[in-house]
């Protein structure tokens, strides 16, 4: 997750009496406003209650604006209820939205929506699971999916905005936007297309899975061609759903989320490029500046490390993120990788949707790791109101921050995923790209 403090606001409060408010940001949208007072509140509660290795580097923080990134980076105060609750108590007072029973509608690829009713005070977790209840889809598959906030385009397509967190309240995030383009949809939250076959034992989930693949070809996410596409209407008018995933699974990005156009540096800066999710790999369709048309891909098991970063205008030649005033913050994702023997390369997208980009990274890493571990992707239990992770997602560990002076320079914050190396890869040629770096102790053999 990407947490900064872009801006802050002088408010007046109920009393007629001014304040600074921190407009906090998660993943480029503001998630809500604090006073100095309650972050404050939050350090000295972390560091009377959970009192651990990490809490000496909270210790260390001094700037406010890092505060918030170093605590989520840490697995074990970055998912407390401690610090999620916090968040989502301010979200709430923020969006003066008051605790009641209200309807939300969740969309589903079939063209269907359900209606839920909830509380605005209900949860992420809360949310889902209401839906998979009202869909009658069993607790064991619930872990396969997850609730994505998108927004509709006016060509008919739609721009993935990020998946909705255990920290925030989907009824308060929906409503904020204050837009009709943006909706909640329902889809499988999982990469490996081994687990399809645990979801399609179940009609429910068997229908659902159908669903987004339909929709992922009609707009096309997945490619087909005419031979293809005559088998895949043959087996729709027969209703052989699951022998139309099958064959879909074996179609060029079955699976991959796609971005929106934007721009690289690779392997020429100011390139255009469509990204693609999925397979454990980013995709990149580039066109460079000549009209000559490249296509690779680069394995996160081949990735060192990524960030995210945003920037804030610069006037006078310096950036200030406790500004007062609203300003445009461009995103970018950038990792390292290796392009071949002993050459690693740091390679970056501009994108709005770069923060969504290092949570497909991250959930991949995630799932090799449960994978690797013999641990599994289903639904996690709850203990004391709050969800657990099970031991082998618990073996997922975020590793310390990048802290650099080419970071923080007219940055808000920064999030990193480090990584270990390797000692072999794959070198670029022809029109492709593409390349392995092991990771964490999983290698090529491993995967």
């Amino acid at each position: 997750m990407h947490f900064s403090i872009p801006e802050t606001e002088v408010r007046s409060d109920e009393n007629g009496s001014t304040y600074v408010a921190y407009n906090i940001h998660v993943n480029g949208v503001l998630h809500c406003r604090v006073r100095y007072s309650q972050l404050l509140g939050l350090h000295e509660q972390i560091l009377s209650d959970l009192y651990t290795f990490f809490v000496y580097e909270v210790r260390k923080v001094t700037k406010l604006f890092y505060f918030l990134p170093v605590v989520r980076q840490d697995p074990i105060l970055g998912s407390s209820e401690m610090f999620n609750s916090f968040l989502r108590k301010a979200q709430q007072e923020t969006q003066q939205i008051p605790t009641e029973e209200v309807q939300l509608e969740i969309y589903l690829f079939s063209g269907q929506k359900v209606k839920v009713n909830i509380l605005t005070s209900d949860q992420t977790e809360d949310v889902l699971e209401a839906v998979a209840s009202k869909l009658d889809l069993p607790d064991e598959l619930v872990g396969y999916f997850s609730l994505f906030l998108v927004q509709e385009r006016g060509d008919g397509g739609c721009t993935y905005v990020r998946k909705l967190q255990e920290f925030e309240l989907p009824y308060v995030s929906i409503t904020s936007l204050h837009s009709p383009n943006y909706r909640i949809v329902l889809r499988k939250s999982y990469w490996d297309t081994a687990y399809d076959s645990d979801v399609m034992d179940d009609r429910v989930g068997l229908n659902l899975l159908y669903a987004q693949t339909v929709s992922d070809i009609e707009r096309g996410w997945i490619l087909v061609n005419k031979e293809q596409h005559r088998q895949l209407k043959s087996l729709q008018e027969k209703g052989s759903k699951k022998e139309f995933i099958r064959l879909a699974q074996t179609l060029k990005y079955y699976g991959y989320i796609k971005f929106d156009p934007c721009i690289t540096d690779f392997p020429e800066k100011g390139c255009h490029v469509i990204v693609g999710a999925g397979n454990n790999e980013l995709n990149f369709h580039v066109k460079l500046p000549s009209d000559q048309m490249k296509e690779g891909s680069f394995k996160v098991t081949r990735m060192r490390c990524w960030r995210v970063t945003s920037s804030v205008p610069v006037a006078n030649g310096t950036a200030n993120p406790s500004s007062s005033s609203k300003c445009d913050v461009k995103l970018e994702l950038a990792f390292e990788y290796l392009m071949s023997k002993d050459r690693l390369q740091w390679v970056t997208i501009t994108s709005p949707q770069a923060i969504m980009m290092s949570i497909c990274l991250q959930s991949m890493v995630d799932e090799l790791m449960v994978k690797k571990s013999g641990g599994s992707i289903k639904k996690k239990k709850r203990l004391n109101g709050s969800f657990q992770r099970s031991d082998s997602q618990q073996a997922v560990k975020s590793p310390p921050l990048l802290v650099g002076a080419e970071v923080f320079t007219k940055l808000s914050s920064v999030s990193l995923r480090g990584l270990s190396s390797s000692n072999s890869a794959s070198d670029i040629s022809g029109n492709d790209f593409h390349g392995n770096y092991a990771f964490e102790g999983i290698g090529d053999d491993d995967l």
